[in-house]
């Protein structure tokens, strides 16, 4: 009711669990997947992995009750877009959907505290560079950063398509398919 009611947005479809979820991504084709965990069938995490796999564009927002560290690192780790509790107010959970439409990676405030606090425990790591450019770095710094696509566009100078083509390349380097999962890679590995 909240996103139908809501101008620009529009539900295609609603499902129970991730049993048969390759084929409601390709049927559908939607902007953003809103991601429970718990589901009976094939649970959220387990779904997302197998999302990623024929489509690594799609923006997924994991909506879920579970805030404990295990499933915010293996959702991050398996390619969500973002991760936002359940109890988030509707109007502060419309912004989510669309800073996540728009390129970026929102997370709950109690979440990104947790985020933070895992990657500064493991940011002492001996630091592997994936044999990236100083330009991917760069972008890669700004993904860190939370930048949109188009925002590190206007930083750096260049188009987005420019934008687009580096960030391929550092997913390509870092074995990586989505943008939460290159900003895990970058804490993790201290790359940057």
């Amino acid at each position: 009711m909240l996103l139908n009611g809501t101008d620009g947005f529009e539900v295609l479809a609603s499902y129970k669990n991730c049993n048969s979820i390759e084929d409601e991504i390709n049927a559908w084709s939607p902007d953003v997947v809103l991601m429970d965990i718990d589901m009976p069938g094939t649970n959220g995490i387990e779904g997302l992995q197998r999302l990623r796999k024929v489509n690594a564009e799609v923006k997924v927002l994991m909506l879920t009750v579970f805030d404990d560290n295990k499933n915010v690192f293996d959702s991050i780790k398996s390619g969500a877009n973002g991760y936002i509790l359940k109890k988030t107010q509707p109007s502060k959970l419309i912004e989510y959907i669309l800073e996540a439409s728009s390129g970026g990676a929102p997370m709950t405030s109690s979440i990104a505290t947790q985020v933070l606090k895992m990657f500064s425990e493991t940011h002492s790591r001996i630091s592997e560079d994936y044999d990236l450019s100083a330009r991917e770095k760069e972008v890669l710094q700004h993904l860190v950063n939370g930048y949109s696509y188009k925002m590190i566009a206007a930083e750096m100078f260049i188009s987005v398509d420019t934008v687009r083509s580096h960030i391929k390349k550092i997913y390509e380097k870092l074995h990586v398919n989505s943008k939460s999962e290159a900003v895990a890679k970058a804490f993790r590995d201290n790359i940057i």
